[in-house]
């Protein structure tokens, strides 16, 4: 990892904050957490150590850390690890223990612990807090690892496959954007608004600076990252948790940050699915250089691709699977079901000032801004899938760019298969790394996405209480054996034509769209059901963060169909009062 400063601080990941526990001002304010601090050591140098088979040769590795331990009086506890280096789910998260060549950093190993493959942890007591870290822009290791051979399809196969964890470690890792704006004029922050927020939240909630050249691009602390996307919007991935409650007081304690900062600055955040009032020449352009790529290459594969980079948010959900045979259950349940999580949080019914005959205009926009990388994936449903056909597809996915010597280059439109035969038109000669596939894999963007776990990505953005509904739809849903089951059994049936249609349908008719013999509210009323079900039987008395969906469900009326009431009624045809009917 690229340091220009350090200094070890605490750490937050998987323990809800104190006022999930202590419901008091000083706890919520700075996000404590209960559990006992430990603090790494400064870093030592790194080890690299090159292996051609990772896992083959993990307990030599294991055996070499534990002499160097010992003889360091270093303390050494065996864990499993939950992800890859940067912890956390989600895009971007760099890291050692990737390729042929295996960079170890002992630093490393210590902050960014509970990796999702059998590693080691460093516990080191008596070092305090010093001053704050900044991180290079990820992936961090690209000019540290070394390939002692190419990489083959088993390779990328194996990637996705070690994922797979037994239940007792299944974590919870939910993301969510929002919309900065001008409390005063309405419009979206501009960057060195963005800036100035960042290292505000940094310097007074202790998060490490994240940088790209001379930008500072989002925040990191514990397995908890703060990111931008392409058109400033403010986006929180969140750490794998274990139960509804942590991520639900994980949101909390974050937005509490940001709006204590951003009150103090006329900055203001909206939890919606689309920019209900401005157009792409209003947005500001991040200072990021994978967008800029993507920036110029989406106007060639559809027509909406800019207004997604640029005008949409979400909230998804990240979960784990034990096997193969599991994940293939769960991305199968995952893409029969989007349509129902759609219609549920469908909240972008405007579009720069007015109503955009939507219910989910963020949905619809996927319809058309890259259909090479985007959709259904009917090939999923074929019985002979596996971890080996996505690899297939996602190989055939045109590539966006490849990361060398912290630049992005532009390889749009090239072939992962011709990088791994060294005749990338862009670097020729040169092979990717596991870090090159894992970067390419962020760039798939289909309904339910595979990486190391699934990603849940058909919700609209929302208000707080619906970023804590929609962990909690997918957890009761697939984390609980009865109700996965039951799904699977529900949706054998559907056809791709079935799939596809409400696909296309639920953007435009929510709730109301004719499913069969009837409307695919009442679908949603029985998937409701094994949702509530399902947490019931976790035992963690979840079910209640589902009451902000069950009158959605009940009425068939999504929550843009009540903005759409409160704009040709209360509003008087005006958009301005949106950015305080939905501001957090």
């Amino acid at each position: 990892m690229h340091v220009a400063a350090t200094g070890p601080r605490r750490e937050h990941g998987g323990c809800p904050p104190l006022n999930s526990v202590f419901p008091t001002p000083f706890a919520f304010r700075f996000g404590l957490s209960i559990r006992p601090l430990v603090f790494p050591p400064p870093p030592p140098p790194l080890l690299l150590l090159c292996c051609q088979r990772r896992q083959r040769h993990l307990e030599s590795i294991s055996r070499l850390v534990e002499v160097m331990a010992a003889a360091s009086g270093w303390l050494v506890n065996p864990v499993h690890f939950s992800e890859n280096l940067g912890s956390g789910f989600g895009p971007e998260r760099g890291g050692a223990l990737k390729g042929r060549g295996v960079l170890v950093g002992f630093h490393s190993l210590v902050r960014y612990g509970e990796r999702r493959s059998q590693g080691l942890r460093w516990d080191a007591r008596g070092y305090g807090r010093t001053s704050g870290m900044v991180v290079a822009a990820s992936p961090p290791t690209d000019d540290a690892v070394v390939i002692t051979e190419p990489l083959t399809k088993e390779d990328l196969v194996g990637y996705l496959a070690s994922g797979c964890k037994p239940k007792e470690m299944w974590r919870i890792g939910t993301e969510h954007e929002k919309f900065g704006f001008e409390v005063g004029s309405l419009r979206p922050m501009k960057y060195e608004q963005i800036a100035d927020l960042l290292n505000a939240i940094a310097e007074r909630f202790d998060w490490d600076k994240i940088v790209e050249g001379d930008y500072v691009i989002g925040l990191k602390q514990g397995k908890q990252n703060i990111s931008l996307e392409p058109g400033g919007q403010f986006e929180l991935s969140g750490a794998p948790l274990e139960t509804l409650h942590q991520t639900c007081a994980e949101v909390n304690s974050h937005l509490y940050q940001v709006k204590a900062v951003a009150e103090e600055m006329g900055i203001g955040f909206l939890g919606i699915g689309f920019q209900p009032k401005w157009g792409l020449k209003d947005i500001p352009i991040m200072p990021k250089g994978r967008y800029e790529i993507m920036r110029n290459y989406m106007p060639k594969v559809g027509s909406l691709g800019l207004d997604m980079m640029f005008r949409t948010c979400t909230v998804q959900v990240n979960l784990d699977f034990s096997s193969e045979s599991d994940m293939i259950r769960k991305f199968r349940a995952g893409l029969s079901l989007q349509p129902i999580a759609t219609a549920i949080f469908a909240n972008s019914p405007f579009t720069e000032g007015k109503p955009n005959g939507y219910l989910s205009m963020r949905s619809h926009i996927w319809t058309d801004t890259d259909n090479n990388r985007t959709g259904m994936l009917p090939f999923v449903f074929d019985d002979s899938f596996r971890f080996e056909q996505y690899v297939e597809y996602a190989l055939d996915v045109p590539m966006y760019f490849v990361y060398r010597n912290k630049k992005y280059i532009d390889c749009t439109g090239m072939s992962f298969r011709d990088f791994m035969q060294g005749k990338l038109p862009c670097i020729p000669g040169e092979l990717p790394t596991l870090n090159d596939w894992e970067n390419h894999l962020t760039t798939i963007f289909p309904e339910v996405r595979l990486k190391r776990y699934l990603e849940m990505r058909g919700a609209d953005g929302g208000p707080w209480r619906r970023l804590c509904a929609l962990p909690a739809f997918w957890v009761g849903l697939l984390y609980d054996e009865v109700s996965l089951q039951n799904v699977i059994d529900m949706t054998a049936d559907w056809t791709m034509e079935e799939r596809q249609m409400l696909r296309r349908k639920v953007p435009i008719t929510g709730l109301k769209t004719p499913f069969r013999d009837g409307l695919l509210r009442h679908v949603a009323e029985e998937v409701l059901q094994l949702s509530k079900d399902g947490l019931e039987r976790r035992g963690y008395k979840e079910a209640g963060f589902l009451k902000e969906v069950t009158e959605v469900v009940q009425t068939g009326v999504t929550p843009a169909e009540k903005l759409l009431e409160l704009y040709h009624g209360k509003w008087g045809c005006n958009i301005d009062p949106v950015f305080e009917e939905l501001l957090y």
